[in-house]
């Protein structure tokens, strides 16, 4: 492995040698200045997922504990929303985990407010030679590395194949235009009569809005940290998901009776749209034999409207008070071959070229790599930094779109609280 175990043994060697922290952002405790890489030290790390990726973070762990048995690891996991609330708590009091998994959803958010450690602070223990200069800016702001990229992925449409055989149609294209999508998940919902939905409402992902608007020549928000749609572009977006919530779509009250799981993962519904690094998840959690990964569908027939995101990081607290010791485990679950051969691709497509040395591009993992080989001619641009506040703007989407499958909003009411909500978050 590159620099960090190499600098450790180092470190051990010379018993006397200390490494003292500086700038730290936020600071690190004055009493962690000096590190020793034999201490006995308890690093919490916290991050979002299912079981699939505990059981996965487990095996990584142990084999971090190989070499590093003196450094302890405590995990904690929930579904994103919930862990994104338990964080701002944490942030608000300066109790964030060491380590935790991160989004750049978030960064200016947490960045800009002193809770990340700048990486430069811990580079003796971090390989960032490993990664592509436009996926270490996933997790720079104005310069400063706050985070890493554990993977990337592409928006996709998720089928269960054995659902479908099950009703007897044909499988879905992928890259249809999102009318001849919608007559597909009806077609589904009326073969079985009810007992298997064709789908979710998608209406209610700003991904998908994203895309739509990506499609044609727009954003979800400006290089100046503005919203990059109107009103009537949101109102047109979900009016026009107005017909599959009739009948067509998986009733959003069945769906909150199986949060946290979602109706793909509780097999309910026959497709879902996520990102490509769910494939993982979604065959443990349905329990498919074969869940097939197709081209979303788009608004615009040739458009770029794809992009490769990064979202899905590892950042530091700035306030632990065993810094190195966070960043050796950084380093491990980001660069590692044996990360790499844990995970795959179900943490996205491998990021670094060490841990992708590690993986085993066979099955599932294989199967994303097809997919983003296949839609390669539909990759755009990446869109502008994320807003400060995005992941709030995320949250308020999604909420504003399952209250009006509810029924407790009407479109217009959703936008317009909506829109009160992002002129609150930013500013």
């Amino acid at each position: 492995m590159p620099a960090p175990r190499t600098l450790l043994a180092a470190a051990a060697l010379t018993a006397g040698a200390a490494l003292v922290l500086s700038g730290c952002s936020g600071g690190a405790s004055d009493d962690a200045a000096a590190f020793d890489p034999d201490e006995k030290v308890t690093l919490d790390f916290a991050f979002w997922g299912n079981d699939d990726r505990a059981s996965r973070y487990n095996d990584l762990i142990a084999a971090f504990n190989e070499e590093y048995p003196n450094i302890t690891i405590n995990t904690s996991f929930t579904d994103f929303p919930s862990f994104w609330e338990k964080r701002q708590t944490e942030a608000a009091g300066g109790g964030l985990p060491d380590v935790f998994q991160f989004s750049d959803s978030y960064l200016r958010q947490y960045a800009e407010s002193g809770n990340l450690l700048d990486l430069a602070d811990v580079s003796d223990y971090i390989d960032t030679t490993t990664f592509e200069e436009s996926l270490l800016g996933t997790g720079a702001l104005d310069g400063v590395q706050y985070s890493l990229p554990t993977g990337y992925s592409l928006w996709a449409n998720f089928v269960n194949d054995d659902l479908v055989a099950q009703a007897g149609v044909e499988a879905p294209e992928g890259g249809t235009r999102f009318a001849d999508f919608d007559d597909w998940m009806a077609s589904v919902t009326d073969a079985t009569g009810g007992a298997v939905y064709g789908g979710t409402d998608y209406t209610q992902r700003i991904q998908v809005f994203e895309l739509q608007l990506r499609a044609n020549g727009g954003n979800l928000y400006t290089e100046d940290g503005e919203l990059g749609f109107t009103e009537d572009d949101l109102r047109e977006f979900w009016e026009s998901g107005a017909e599959i919530r009739d009948g067509v779509t998986v009733p959003q009250q069945k769906l909150e009776e199986l949060s946290p799981k979602s109706g793909f993962g509780a097999a309910i519904t026959a497709s879902e749209m996520s990102w490509s690094n769910f494939l993982g998840g979604y065959l443990a959690d349905s329990g498919a034999s074969s869940i097939s990964l197709v081209a979303p569908p788009t608004a615009k027939e040739g458009s770029k409207d794809l992009y490769r995101q990064a979202g899905l990081q590892v950042a530091i607290a700035a306030n632990t008070e065993h810094p190195e010791a966070a960043a050796l485990f950084l380093d491990f679950v980001v660069n590692s071959p044996e990360a790499g051969e844990i995970f795959g691709t179900t943490l996205g497509f491998p990021a670094s070229s060490s841990k992708l040395e590690g993986t085993t591009l066979e099955g599932a993992d294989k199967q994303v790599a097809d997919y983003i080989e296949s839609a390669a001619d539909r990759i755009g641009d990446a869109p502008p930094v994320p807003v400060v506040g995005y992941g709030s703007l995320e949250q308020a989407f999604w909420d504003a779109g399952k209250s009006i499958g509810l029924g407790v909003l009407s479109v217009d009411d959703a936008v317009t609280q909506f829109f009160a909500e992002a002129d609150a978050i930013l500013g």
